[in-house]
Protein backbone atom coordinates (compact mmCIF):
# COMPACT_ATOMS: atom_id res chain seq x y z
CA UNK A 1 0.00 0.00 0.00
CA UNK A 2 1.23 3.50 -0.91
CA UNK A 3 -0.65 6.61 0.15
CA UNK A 4 0.06 9.61 -2.05
CA UNK A 5 -0.88 13.18 -1.14
CA UNK A 6 -2.83 15.00 -3.86
CA UNK A 7 -4.77 18.23 -3.49
CA UNK A 8 -5.00 18.01 0.30
CA UNK A 9 -6.06 14.35 0.56
CA UNK A 10 -4.27 10.99 0.49
CA UNK A 11 -5.11 8.39 -2.15
CA UNK A 12 -4.17 4.74 -1.80
CA UNK A 13 -2.28 3.57 -4.89
CA UNK A 14 -1.14 0.07 -5.87
CA UNK A 15 1.25 -0.68 -8.76
CA UNK A 16 2.23 -3.83 -10.64
CA UNK A 17 3.48 -5.06 -14.01
CA UNK A 18 6.40 -3.76 -16.06
CA UNK A 19 7.94 -0.62 -14.63
CA UNK A 20 9.06 0.47 -18.10
CA UNK A 21 5.84 -0.48 -19.90
CA UNK A 22 3.07 1.83 -21.13
CA UNK A 23 0.97 3.03 -18.22
CA UNK A 24 -2.51 1.67 -17.54
CA UNK A 25 -4.62 3.31 -14.82
CA UNK A 26 -7.57 1.26 -13.50
CA UNK A 27 -10.59 2.85 -11.77
CA UNK A 28 -12.96 0.67 -9.74
CA UNK A 29 -16.71 1.05 -9.25
CA UNK A 30 -18.74 2.38 -6.33
CA UNK A 31 -18.18 0.39 -3.09
CA UNK A 32 -15.05 -1.37 -4.40
CA UNK A 33 -11.35 -0.50 -4.32
CA UNK A 34 -8.07 -1.34 -6.05
CA UNK A 35 -8.45 -5.01 -5.12
CA UNK A 36 -11.32 -5.35 -7.59
CA UNK A 37 -8.76 -5.63 -10.41
CA UNK A 38 -6.51 -8.19 -8.71
CA UNK A 39 -7.73 -11.24 -10.71
CA UNK A 40 -7.01 -9.48 -14.01
CA UNK A 41 -3.50 -8.27 -13.24
CA UNK A 42 -1.77 -11.22 -15.00
CA UNK A 43 -3.46 -10.07 -18.23
CA UNK A 44 -1.89 -6.63 -17.86
CA UNK A 45 1.64 -7.72 -16.92
CA UNK A 46 3.14 -5.99 -20.00
CA UNK A 47 1.93 -2.63 -18.71
CA UNK A 48 2.86 -0.45 -15.77
CA UNK A 49 -0.48 -0.89 -14.05
CA UNK A 50 -1.69 1.59 -11.45
CA UNK A 51 -4.76 0.98 -9.31
CA UNK A 52 -6.06 3.72 -7.07
CA UNK A 53 -8.79 3.80 -4.47
CA UNK A 54 -11.10 6.66 -5.41
CA UNK A 55 -11.81 9.29 -2.78
CA UNK A 56 -14.00 7.88 0.00
CA UNK A 57 -13.17 4.29 -0.94
CA UNK A 58 -10.84 1.65 0.45
CA UNK A 59 -7.75 3.09 2.10
CA UNK A 60 -8.03 6.54 0.52
CA UNK A 61 -9.17 9.49 2.61
CA UNK A 62 -12.88 10.12 3.22
CA UNK A 63 -13.18 13.86 3.95
CA UNK A 64 -16.37 15.16 5.60
CA UNK A 65 -17.20 17.73 2.90
CA UNK A 66 -19.37 16.11 0.20
CA UNK A 67 -18.40 18.89 -2.21
CA UNK A 68 -14.84 17.50 -2.25
CA UNK A 69 -16.15 14.38 -4.03
CA UNK A 70 -17.21 16.07 -7.28
CA UNK A 71 -16.22 14.77 -10.72
CA UNK A 72 -14.20 17.92 -11.27
CA UNK A 73 -12.16 17.26 -8.14
CA UNK A 74 -11.73 13.60 -9.15
CA UNK A 75 -10.20 14.68 -12.46
CA UNK A 76 -7.89 17.11 -10.65
CA UNK A 77 -6.86 14.36 -8.21
CA UNK A 78 -5.99 11.92 -11.00
CA UNK A 79 -4.10 14.60 -12.89
CA UNK A 80 -2.09 15.41 -9.75
CA UNK A 81 -1.47 11.70 -9.16
CA UNK A 82 -0.04 11.23 -12.66
CA UNK A 83 2.14 14.31 -12.21
CA UNK A 84 3.40 12.98 -8.86
CA UNK A 85 4.34 9.70 -10.54
CA UNK A 86 6.02 11.50 -13.49
CA UNK A 87 3.58 9.95 -15.96
CA UNK A 88 3.05 11.89 -19.19
CA UNK A 89 0.31 9.69 -20.68
CA UNK A 90 -1.74 6.72 -19.57
CA UNK A 91 -4.43 4.39 -20.78
CA UNK A 92 -7.48 4.72 -18.55
CA UNK A 93 -9.90 1.87 -17.83
CA UNK A 94 -12.93 2.66 -15.67
CA UNK A 95 -15.85 0.55 -14.50
CA UNK A 96 -19.26 2.03 -13.55
CA UNK A 97 -18.46 4.95 -11.20
CA UNK A 98 -14.85 4.68 -12.36
CA UNK A 99 -16.09 4.74 -15.94
CA UNK A 100 -17.99 7.97 -15.32
CA UNK A 101 -14.86 9.48 -13.78
CA UNK A 102 -12.86 8.28 -16.80
CA UNK A 103 -15.30 9.93 -19.23
CA UNK A 104 -14.92 13.25 -17.41
CA UNK A 105 -11.14 12.83 -17.44
CA UNK A 106 -11.13 12.13 -21.19
CA UNK A 107 -13.15 15.29 -21.83
CA UNK A 108 -11.12 17.53 -19.53
CA UNK A 109 -7.57 16.16 -19.84
CA UNK A 110 -7.31 14.32 -23.20
CA UNK A 111 -3.63 15.20 -23.58
CA UNK A 112 -2.84 12.77 -20.75
CA UNK A 113 -4.40 9.71 -22.43
CA UNK A 114 -3.27 7.24 -25.06
CA UNK A 115 -6.32 4.97 -24.78
CA UNK A 116 -9.68 4.87 -22.98
CA UNK A 117 -11.80 1.86 -21.96
CA UNK A 118 -15.26 2.43 -20.46
CA UNK A 119 -17.09 -0.51 -18.87
CA UNK A 120 -20.77 -0.30 -17.87
CA UNK A 121 -20.88 3.46 -17.46
CA UNK A 122 -23.15 6.27 -18.60
CA UNK A 123 -22.64 9.92 -19.56
CA UNK A 124 -25.08 10.98 -16.84
CA UNK A 125 -28.75 11.91 -16.96
CA UNK A 126 -30.04 14.29 -19.63
CA UNK A 127 -33.42 15.37 -18.23
CA UNK A 128 -33.20 17.91 -15.41
CA UNK A 129 -36.14 16.47 -13.48
CA UNK A 130 -34.83 12.93 -13.79
CA UNK A 131 -31.40 14.10 -12.63
CA UNK A 132 -32.90 15.87 -9.63
CA UNK A 133 -34.89 12.75 -8.76
CA UNK A 134 -31.76 10.62 -8.92
CA UNK A 135 -29.88 13.09 -6.74
CA UNK A 136 -32.66 12.91 -4.15
CA UNK A 137 -32.62 9.09 -4.29
CA UNK A 138 -28.84 8.98 -3.93
CA UNK A 139 -29.03 11.40 -0.99
CA UNK A 140 -31.57 9.16 0.76
CA UNK A 141 -29.34 6.13 0.22
CA UNK A 142 -26.35 8.09 1.55
CA UNK A 143 -28.27 8.91 4.73
CA UNK A 144 -29.25 5.24 5.08
CA UNK A 145 -25.60 4.17 4.88
CA UNK A 146 -24.73 6.47 7.76
CA UNK A 147 -27.80 5.46 9.79
CA UNK A 148 -28.03 1.71 9.17
CA UNK A 149 -24.35 0.85 8.72
CA UNK A 150 -22.32 -0.91 6.06
CA UNK A 151 -23.61 -4.45 6.54
CA UNK A 152 -27.23 -3.50 5.92
CA UNK A 153 -26.18 -1.33 2.99
CA UNK A 154 -24.02 -4.06 1.43
CA UNK A 155 -26.98 -6.47 1.48
CA UNK A 156 -29.28 -3.83 0.01
CA UNK A 157 -26.79 -2.89 -2.71
CA UNK A 158 -26.13 -6.46 -3.83
CA UNK A 159 -29.87 -7.22 -3.94
CA UNK A 160 -30.46 -4.71 -6.74
CA UNK A 161 -31.73 -6.13 -10.06
CA UNK A 162 -28.57 -4.61 -11.56
CA UNK A 163 -26.57 -7.44 -9.98
CA UNK A 164 -29.05 -10.29 -10.46
CA UNK A 165 -26.75 -11.93 -13.02
CA UNK A 166 -24.12 -12.41 -10.30
CA UNK A 167 -26.21 -14.99 -8.45
CA UNK A 168 -24.53 -17.80 -10.40
CA UNK A 169 -21.02 -16.71 -9.41
CA UNK A 170 -19.07 -18.85 -6.91
CA UNK A 171 -19.81 -18.07 -3.27
CA UNK A 172 -16.14 -17.22 -2.65
CA UNK A 173 -16.23 -14.52 -5.35
CA UNK A 174 -19.35 -12.94 -3.88
CA UNK A 175 -17.94 -13.13 -0.37
CA UNK A 176 -14.75 -11.35 -1.42
CA UNK A 177 -16.82 -8.65 -3.09
CA UNK A 178 -18.85 -8.20 0.09
CA UNK A 179 -15.67 -8.12 2.20
CA UNK A 180 -14.30 -5.28 0.11
CA UNK A 181 -17.54 -3.32 0.45
CA UNK A 182 -17.43 -3.68 4.22
CA UNK A 183 -13.86 -2.33 4.28
CA UNK A 184 -15.10 1.10 3.22
CA UNK A 185 -15.89 4.15 5.33
CA UNK A 186 -19.64 4.79 5.72
CA UNK A 187 -18.98 8.52 5.44
CA UNK A 188 -16.85 7.98 2.35
CA UNK A 189 -19.51 5.97 0.51
CA UNK A 190 -22.27 8.35 1.57
CA UNK A 191 -20.36 11.39 0.35
CA UNK A 192 -19.39 9.60 -2.83
CA UNK A 193 -23.09 9.24 -3.62
CA UNK A 194 -23.71 12.89 -2.76
CA UNK A 195 -20.80 14.25 -4.75
CA UNK A 196 -20.20 11.74 -7.57
CA UNK A 197 -23.54 9.99 -8.04
CA UNK A 198 -25.25 10.06 -11.43
CA UNK A 199 -27.59 12.71 -10.08
CA UNK A 200 -24.69 14.98 -9.16
CA UNK A 201 -22.71 14.91 -12.40
CA UNK A 202 -23.41 17.00 -15.46
CA UNK A 203 -24.90 15.55 -18.67
CA UNK A 204 -21.77 14.66 -20.62
CA UNK A 205 -22.98 13.18 -23.93
CA UNK A 206 -22.75 16.48 -25.90
CA UNK A 207 -19.08 16.73 -24.90
CA UNK A 208 -18.04 13.22 -25.95
CA UNK A 209 -17.41 14.18 -29.62
CA UNK A 210 -14.42 16.18 -28.36
CA UNK A 211 -12.67 12.98 -27.20
CA UNK A 212 -9.86 12.25 -29.66
CA UNK A 213 -8.44 9.27 -27.76
CA UNK A 214 -8.85 5.68 -29.05
CA UNK A 215 -11.88 4.51 -27.07
CA UNK A 216 -13.57 1.19 -26.32
CA UNK A 217 -17.01 0.92 -24.71
CA UNK A 218 -17.96 -2.40 -23.06
CA UNK A 219 -21.21 -3.66 -21.52
CA UNK A 220 -22.80 -6.98 -20.60
CA UNK A 221 -25.65 -8.40 -22.68
CA UNK A 222 -27.64 -9.18 -19.52
CA UNK A 223 -27.39 -5.53 -18.44
CA UNK A 224 -29.90 -4.19 -20.94
CA UNK A 225 -29.70 -0.55 -19.90
CA UNK A 226 -25.95 -0.24 -20.26
CA UNK A 227 -25.83 -2.49 -23.31
CA UNK A 228 -28.09 0.10 -24.95
CA UNK A 229 -26.04 3.07 -23.72
CA UNK A 230 -22.65 1.77 -24.96
CA UNK A 231 -23.36 2.05 -28.72
CA UNK A 232 -24.95 5.48 -28.24
CA UNK A 233 -21.78 6.77 -26.60
CA UNK A 234 -19.57 5.00 -29.15
CA UNK A 235 -21.44 6.71 -31.98
CA UNK A 236 -20.53 10.13 -30.56
CA UNK A 237 -16.79 9.49 -30.10
CA UNK A 238 -14.83 9.56 -33.37
CA UNK A 239 -13.51 6.11 -34.21
CA UNK A 240 -14.74 4.50 -30.99
CA UNK A 241 -15.44 0.78 -30.71
CA UNK A 242 -18.06 -0.99 -28.62
CA UNK A 243 -18.68 -4.61 -27.65
CA UNK A 244 -21.50 -6.29 -25.76
CA UNK A 245 -20.27 -9.37 -23.87
CA UNK A 246 -22.62 -12.35 -23.78
CA UNK A 247 -23.36 -13.98 -20.44
CA UNK A 248 -22.40 -10.90 -18.43
CA UNK A 249 -24.39 -8.35 -16.51
CA UNK A 250 -23.20 -5.03 -15.11
CA UNK A 251 -19.82 -6.19 -13.79
CA UNK A 252 -18.42 -7.67 -16.98
CA UNK A 253 -14.86 -8.11 -15.68
CA UNK A 254 -16.14 -10.17 -12.75
CA UNK A 255 -18.79 -12.23 -14.55
CA UNK A 256 -16.95 -12.98 -17.81
CA UNK A 257 -13.28 -12.27 -17.09
CA UNK A 258 -11.78 -14.23 -19.99
CA UNK A 259 -13.67 -12.60 -22.91
CA UNK A 260 -13.40 -9.28 -21.10
CA UNK A 261 -9.63 -9.55 -20.78
CA UNK A 262 -9.31 -10.65 -24.41
CA UNK A 263 -11.24 -7.61 -25.65
CA UNK A 264 -9.35 -5.15 -23.47
CA UNK A 265 -5.85 -6.52 -24.09
CA UNK A 266 -6.44 -6.69 -27.85
CA UNK A 267 -7.64 -3.09 -27.88
CA UNK A 268 -4.71 -1.86 -25.79
CA UNK A 269 -2.19 -3.81 -27.88
CA UNK A 270 -3.46 -2.13 -31.05
CA UNK A 271 -3.03 1.34 -29.58
CA UNK A 272 -0.10 1.09 -27.15
CA UNK A 273 2.28 3.97 -27.81
CA UNK A 274 5.51 1.93 -27.97
CA UNK A 275 3.95 -0.11 -30.82
CA UNK A 276 2.68 2.96 -32.68
CA UNK A 277 6.11 4.57 -32.61
CA UNK A 278 7.97 1.64 -34.20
Amino acid sequence: MTRIAVNGINLNVETSGRGDGPVLLLLHGFTRDARAWQPLLPCFEDYRTIRGDLIGHGKSDAPPNAGRYSMEYAVEDLTALLHHLDIERTALLGYSLGGRVALHFAVEAPQLLWALVIESASPGIEDDMDRDARFASDSQLAAAIETDGLEAFADRWQAQPLFASQRSLPAAVLEEQRRQRLDNSPLGLANSLRGMGAGAQRWLLPELPHIDTPTLFLAGALDQRYAAIAPVMAATVPGAEHHVVEGAGHTVHLEQPEPYAALVTDFLARHRPDTQER
